[in-house]
């Protein structure tokens, strides 16, 4: 029987494994809810420009890019259709452990492009709601990835570039930059999910003054609110880029293992209900317990100082 243990610990291991991966992957939209994924995603790709570049470095941090700096970064909608292709790429990425998402040209995102809202808008009625469903099952996605994430926030992040902010893990912002929810003057509240998002980061006190008052909110309040994680010292794009490496770095030092299942237990502490928090927290023990970095740790026998 002993000789059992290893192939059974790596069966429990894979399934285990195979179970959370799909859990991630569900989508919050199917059909049930009118949702037809393969149209809205031939309307979007009429509205071209831009893009959305990912560098995966060998320390297993991703860099991603929002590159449409003539518009401040907008999003048209064929960058919303590659950063569903991006965040697909970071599910398969099994080295990954941190991610840092930042726009091109020492600005953020100044969210949808207009040209594609206005042309959406005087079509059909569904087309808007289907971009908000599109954008919220994406951007849900890139919130439950394995990865540790933060938005790098230079100049402005505007509507659906806040709403982006509020799906990575933290936001650090570098001086002079601002977050704005700037719905309200649309006529609209955030469709991304980032209303949802906003509560659960700052209250629902803070997120009605935010949303209610499309307050421009700098490093200064945007730390007294916990909006922001800290301010880094440099507004210059490549700078601020390593400032941002060195403090996530505070968080993705260790084995790739590890790292992961420590995001994967906290997301589902902050999602599932306790019992399943839990019973997911249990599964995750799992997968690293006897492996390879714990029979490390116990080889070294710490002495914790």
């Amino acid at each position: 029987f002993p000789e059992m243990a290893p192939p059974l610990w790596k069966n429990l291991l894979q399934t285990t494994k195979k179970r959370i991966l799909q859990q991630r992957r569900l989508s919050l939209y199917n059909g049930a809810h009118g949702y037809e994924e393969e149209l809205i995603k031939k309307k979007l790709q009429q509205f071209s420009g831009g893009s959305i570049n990912l560098s995966k470095e060998d320390n297993g941090i991703g860099i991603l890019t929002l590159n449409n700096p003539k518009l401040m970064n907008a999003f048209t909608g064929t960058m919303m259709v590659e950063l569903q292709e991006r965040v697909t790429e970071l599910e398969n990425w099994k080295d990954g452990k941190g991610l840092i998402i930042h726009g091109a040209g020492n600005t953020f995102c100044s969210g949808s492009d207009l040209n594609a809202v206005k042309e959406m808008s005087n079509s059909q009625a569904s087309d808007g709601m289907n971009m908000c469903m599109f954008m919220q099952n994406t951007l849900t996605r890139l919130m439950r990835l394995p990865l540790i994430s933060v938005a790098l926030v230079q100049g402005k992040a505007f509507g659906g570039g806040a709403e982006l902010t509020t799906a990575c893990d933290f936001r650090l912002m570098t001086p002079g930059s601002e977050i704005r929810f700037v719905h309200k003057h649309m006529g609209l509240v955030p469709g991304w999910g980032g209303a949802a998002r906003l509560v659960r980061i700052v209250g629902s006190g803070a997120a009605l003054q935010l949303l209610g008052g499309a307050a421009r909110v700098g490093p200064e309040r945007a730390l007294r609110l916990g909006l922001s994680e800290e301010t880094l010292p440099s507004s210059d794009g490549t700078a601020a880029l390593e400032e941002a490496r060195a403090w996530l770095s505070q968080c993705t030092d260790g084995p790739t293992s590890v790292i992961r299942a420590v995001k994967t237990v906290v997301t589902a502490g902050r999602e599932l209900p306790l019992e399943a928090a839990l019973r997911t927290e249990k599964d995750i023990f799992g997968t690293v317990w006897g492996g390879p970095a714990n029979l490390q740790a116990l080889v070294r026998r710490p002495k914790h100082k």
